[in-house]
């Protein structure tokens, strides 16, 4: 058996990036996607030195009891929800994550999505393929125009200054709340104007919804924030479920009391509201915002790089790019 330290992989990535670890580890990869519980996550970080995992992979204090060699969760993803950062720091376990190389593949998505929703794109498709056009109505299929309108950014980070970066193309007024104001020059990098949230919500057109999920921004949109917008705005959700309570956006959206919404993440998925499925004013997609060959494959890089970094290998010896919880070097 060799004597490298052990990287186990959950799913299946890109080879030819991986490869990187082979000389200074033994590495094993998954061939297929599975959704382990929490008994086999356990049983496949025992024994292992470093971990690369994804999201739907939860990894707490009862998946890293037996982990005893374990030094490094690398997270494929910039959200680390499904990590318990508090009992990886406890046990000495770095984590990481693929902060900044999705940014602007997000944000393309994101104007993708609202751009779908404001033009009913989704519906418009599925009522072709079902083969019922047979004449062009002058009147069918009335959308809204993006141009011009507000543009509400609630989370103004990287990928919500990507975002607002991109209004400047069309004439849309920037509005964003976050804890706390940018720095003046960003604020005019991104022409952007801080408000309340308050206010955020009753004047957003289009509201972007970018904020990581914590206790404290779980159902950050209920039905008290819905009741606050207008019947005309819109909600584009690229950031995770669980910022939104998709029953009361169901609600909203079904009474007409929203215009529409766009979804990339959802509550308790790949399991989706059912009343949400109903609607022909949502436009749905699998949590797929960061899911270009380019993106996956840098985030990829980068969860490597972390990997190799913390075992004292790379241009980063020593010195994790993103490590979530640096106090565990010390």
């Amino acid at each position: 058996m060799s004597d490298k330290p052990r990287v186990w992989i959950s799913r299946p990535t890109f080879p030819g990036i991986i490869a990187r670890l082979e000389p200074h580890f033994e590495v094993t990869a998954e061939p297929e996607e599975v959704k382990f519980s929490r008994t086999e996550l356990a049983a496949k970080l025992a024994g292992q030195d470093a971990v690369i995992v994804g999201l739907k992979d939860r990894i707490g204090a009862a998946e890293i009891a037996a982990a005893t060699r374990l030094r490094i969760v690398a997270n494929l993803g910039v959200g680390y929800d499904n990590l318990d950062l508090d009992a990886l720091s406890a046990a000495g376990i770095a984590a990481s994550n693929t902060a900044d190389v999705l940014n602007e593949s997000v944000a393309d998505y994101a104007w993708a999505m609202m751009l779908g929703v404001a033009r009913r794109m989704n519906a418009a498709e599925r009522w072709l393929r079902a083969g019922h056009w047979h004449a062009t109505e002058f009147k069918a299929w009335l959308g809204m125009d993006v141009r011009g309108r507000t543009l509400g950014i609630l989370g103004m980070g990287r990928i919500g200054q990507a975002i607002a970066h991109r209004a400047s193309g069309f004439g849309m007024p920037v509005l964003y709340h976050n804890r706390s104001p940018l720095p003046e020059a960003d604020e005019r990098a991104c022409n952007a104007r801080y408000v309340d949230k308050q206010q955020l919500l009753r004047e957003s057109d289009f509201l972007m919804l970018v904020l990581p999920l914590t206790t404290q921004t779980r159902h950050a949109i209920g039905a008290p924030e819905l009741a606050q917008m207008k019947p005309t705005a819109m909600l584009i959700n690229v950031a995770r479920g669980g910022i939104v309570d998709d029953a009361a956006l169901a609600v909203v959206l079904r009474e007409r009391r929203l215009a529409g919404a766009a979804l990339d993440v959802f509550e308790g998925e790949p399991a989706v509201h059912p009343a949400l499925l109903e609607l022909d004013n949502v436009l749905l997609s699998p949590h797929i915002a960061s899911a270009s060959q380019e993106t996956r494959r840098a985030m990829t890089a980068l969860a490597v790089d972390n990997v190799l970094a913390l075992f004292g290998h790379g241009p980063h010896a020593g010195r994790p790019p993103t490590i979530l919880n640096p106090n565990v070097l010390a």
